[in-house]
């Protein structure tokens, strides 16, 4: 088959809607956090958008790469578990204009004005309202009912974005949207990752040859989290900075923690993948406490806990999705290089330096700007080996997300 150039809609880069919303996610992880960490070290000007410099660095990591990462693994992952069909090669061409739409307008909207912050807010509705109708026949069928919490998270999701753009067109501080959006992305990975787990460390359990019983991921426990997850958002929502945001941090941090005693599985955890994984929990779980505890001890911490979350559960989380179901969709194995080590390590380097930024004094600067550069590493060496796979014919002849 003769491939013309990517704009063609015979491309490989179109044959599954995971492809290119990984090859963005990726792309935006290094220039994004690149952009910002030359804000805070070499004083370059941040884009003058609304809200601000603080609201244009949150917006950009969770509706630019956290939502491409979101398109990505939803457009795979509903229709595999329904076995349903998924997008075509124009309709991912069509939800990847509105996510590059809404990049555009949202950094124009400092010079634009309205125009371009309604322009960003009609394209990013656009795209969780596409990504939702085109999911919303899978979730019906019954193979689906047993993941309409992707439907519930992708509405909510819309619902928070539309929020956003109703508080920054009117001139009001939009910051709020965004740190509910944080939350529900939490309990997107908490619902992500009990489909993935089962999968990955049943097979760890297995080549380990460790003879345990297989792993669960239990309901309940999972349950407990996503209540406790949604309480305190709505919590930070209409009572931000109060005891009651803290003790419900608090309640958060230990609902992780119990999730995670279904991972304690003996030497197999300690695996690659399944560590990964684990991982996530753990900087979500520890960023809740940090968050909690500087709730309630008026201590500074509060921004450091939100960076666990972000740099280290989000980071983490998406860095495992796309080097598992990255190359698995494109019909190849998962490398088990050493690359993927160091990216990990990398992204936990990040998280730590962030987090001690906020009691580093002089040094404050330096970490941030350490964090970012390994964060840049991360996803760099992620691009470096799995772009490729992503922008190719698939190895076994077939043309579409079949794992």
């Amino acid at each position: 088959m003769r491939i013309n150039s990517f704009l063609s809609a015979q491309h490989p880069l179109w044959m599954c809607a995971m492809r290119p919303f990984f090859v963005l996610t990726m792309v935006s992880a290094v220039l994004l956090i690149g952009v910002w960490s030359a804000v805070l070290a070499l004083g370059l000007p941040p884009p003058p958008v609304a809200g601000g410099a603080l609201v244009w660095h949150a917006h950009e990591l969770l509706l630019g790469f956290g939502l491409a990462a979101v398109a990505g693994f939803v457009l795979t992952a509903v229709p595999e578990f329904t076995k349903t069909a998924g997008a075509s090669s124009r309709t991912a061409r069509q939800l990847v204009a509105l996510w590059l739409l809404g990049r555009a307008g949202f950094w124009l909207s400092g010079s634009l004005g309205w125009p371009a912050l309604a322009l960003a807010g009609t394209a990013q509705l656009a795209l969780l309202g596409g990504l939702l109708a085109l999911l919303l026949p899978a979730l019906r069928t019954s193979a689906g009912q047993r993941h309409h919490a992707f439907g519930w998270a992708l509405g909510g999701l819309l619902l928070l974005v539309g929020g956003f753009y109703w508080d920054a067109l009117r001139g009001a501080y939009p910051m709020r949207w965004l740190h509910a959006f944080l939350g529900l992305l939490m309990v997107l990975i908490v619902i992500a990752l009990s489909r993935i787990s089962m999968r990955i460390v049943n097979r760890a359990i297995n080549d380990a040859g460790a003879g345990a019983a297989p792993y669960l991921a239990r309901p309940p426990r999972r349950n407990l989290v996503v209540l406790c997850l949604t309480l305190f958002t709505l919590a930070e929502f209409w009572l931000p900075g109060s005891r009651t945001s803290g003790w419900l941090a608090c309640a958060t941090a230990a609902a992780v923690f119990n999730l995670m005693g279904d991972w304690h599985i003996g030497r197999p955890l300690l695996r690659r993948w399944p560590l990964t994984l684990y991982s996530v929990y753990l900087c979500m779980a520890l960023g809740y406490a940090l968050m909690g505890w500087s709730l309630l001890a008026d201590g500074p911490g509060v921004t450091a806990g939100r960076h666990l979350l972000t740099m280290g559960a989000i980071g983490l989380a998406i860095y495992a999705v796309i080097c598992i179901a990255g190359r698995a969709h494109c019909g190849v194995a998962i490398d088990e290089r050493a690359w993927s080590q160091w990216g990990v390590g990398l992204i936990a380097i990040a998280a730590v330096l962030r987090v001690g930024a906020v009691w580093a004094g002089d040094y404050s600067i330096a970490c941030m700007a350490a964090a970012g550069l390994c964060w840049m590493a991360a996803f760099g060496l992620l691009c470096w080996f799995i772009a490729p796979v992503l922008w190719r014919v698939r190895a076994d002849g077939l043309w579409g997300c079949q794992g």
